[in-house]
């Protein structure tokens, strides 16, 4: 239970965090992490890779996406940075070239869970993508070679499917294309 006595976390502490940490506000709390490890942000480049040309360039695939690294979320009180999202192009409003975040919840999520920030990449943060009613989640763990498929149900997620190693994956929402796994920890070193 929180303490009502403590103070909320706010935006300007927030971007008071030096450069070399992460940071975000969950559930009115101030988290920083260093930034990702090397296999962590392959992992994560090597997926975007991979989805950009079907899904957001329609080369190979429907198009229709917009897919970016790491965007800043404003959702509700909550400041969230997924290590991927994307958004169905037709919700997405016109981006502005100053804006620093985005207050539109995606469509589709990715964490790649770390040592340091799987627990509450799975315990607060998920929670709260759901409540936002982004529709898809995935969930990887570089380091056990997972891919984790879940569809949001409700204010709940539905665990859709666990693949590894080196399967070849029809994923929603991204089912138009078949991801071979294998790519994505071809070069990170267990």
């Amino acid at each position: 239970m929180r303490d009502a006595a403590r103070k909320e976390a706010t935006y300007d502490e927030l971007c008071g965090v030096p450069d070399h940490l992460m940071a975000q506000i969950v559930d009115g709390v101030l988290y920083t992490n260093p930034r990702p490890a090397k296999g962590h942000s392959n992992v994560a480049s090597v997926l975007g890779e991979e989805l950009g040309p079907p899904f957001r360039r329609a080369r190979g695939g429907p198009g229709g996406w917009i897919l970016l690294d790491e965007p800043e979320l404003h959702l509700a009180p909550d400041i969230l940075v997924p290590d991927l999202a994307g958004w169905r192009r037709e919700r997405m409003p016109p981006m502005g070239a100053t804006e620093a975040y985005f207050d539109l919840a995606p469509d589709w999520i990715c964490e790649v869970l770390s040592p340091s920030t799987s627990a509450l990449d799975r315990k607060r943060k998920l929670p709260i993508y759901a409540r936002e009613r982004v529709g898809h989640a995935w969930i990887i763990d570089p380091l056990a070679c997972t891919l984790e498929v879940l569809r949001r149900e409700g204010a709940q997620w539905l665990l859709l499917a666990t693949y590894a190693d080196a399967d070849k994956v029809r994923a929603e929402p991204f089912d138009a294309f078949k991801l071979d796994l294998s790519f994505l920890w071809a070069d990170v070193v267990r």
